[in-house]
């Protein structure tokens, strides 16, 4: 997100601001993403400026995580609905059956307030009665959340689900939140990338001018997905979870619209 000075949540650097394939990518120096990159962030839907490069892969929209290799699949096409604010998910989710937990650790690389932090995300998702249910272990993770790389210009990152399962990875920049940045206001974070893991796009996908600021853009269709969720608003949503940006400190529980996307999907 990002604050009213507008910091990306999860990340904005506008606020600090593959054999022929292989050829084009040696053509570009080390902090530029080249033209064959962006065109295969393109073709999965996602908005190309402001790609930024990170440990294994590239960040886009902010907070959203793609490995080199999730550059590589063809993606599958999906018929979608693109408009106005809606909530959205990809064409992926966890499967769940009746019931499932997924076991969230953390790293000691992030302070001791993060735990505290965390534990309130993963209770606001478990105060929802979903067949999902999450809990916070020492070790058998299927999410891990863990420090940034240093320099990072994101707050936070997280990718999508694959197989069925959630999203393993959530990339904290605790150099840039410091070691106590609230625990509502990390909570919020935290489970807005949980959200990813799990299959939500950004609520203002279609303009994420609504919650950062700047210029007007749609993305159109996309084939990672970007599905609207039946009984979500088709008007400006201004207090959901998964929307692209936050002020600094905000807190924001999952408002009722959350709530439908989430019962829906999860249970």
């Amino acid at each position: 997100m990002k604050t009213t000075r507008l910091l990306s949540l999860l990340a904005l650097a506008a606020m600090f601001g593959f054999s022929s394939c292989q050829q084009e990518e040696a053509d570009v120096t080390a902090n530029e993403i080249s033209p064959l990159t962006k065109a295969k962030i393109s073709e999965m839907g996602f908005n190309t400026d402001n790609v930024q490069r990170t440990e294994g892969g590239y960040i886009v929209e902010g907070d959203i995580f793609f490995s080199d290799s999730d550059l590589q699949h063809s993606p599958e096409t999906t018929a979608l609905r693109v408009g106005e604010e809606e909530q959205y998910r990809t064409n992926n989710l966890v499967s769940v059956g009746t019931s499932r937990t997924i076991n969230v650790a953390i790293t000691t690389s992030l302070p001791s307030s993060y735990v505290t932090a965390l534990d309130e995300a993963i209770r606001r998702f478990n105060a929802e009665n979903l067949r999902l249910k999450f809990r916070r272990v020492s070790s058998g993770y299927n999410i891990l959340l863990s420090k940034a790389p240093a320099g990072s210009s994101y707050l936070a990152s997280a990718g999508f689900p694959s197989g069925g399962n959630p999203y393993n990875s959530i990339k904290v920049n605790s150099d840039y939140l410091g070691t106590n940045p609230g625990t509502n206001y990390l909570a919020t974070i935290l489970a807005h990338e949980i959200g990813h893991t799990i299959g939500f796009r950004h609520t203002d996908y279609m303009n994420r001018a609504y919650s950062c600021g700047g210029s007007y853009y749609n993305e159109g269709a996309s084939t990672v997905g970007a599905v609207h969720i039946p009984g979500t608003p088709t008007g400006a949503d201004p207090n959901s979870w998964m929307l692209a940006c936050i002020g600094t400190g905000v807190n924001r529980y999952f408002n009722s619209n959350d709530r439908t996307a989430l019962q829906y999907l999860y249970q």
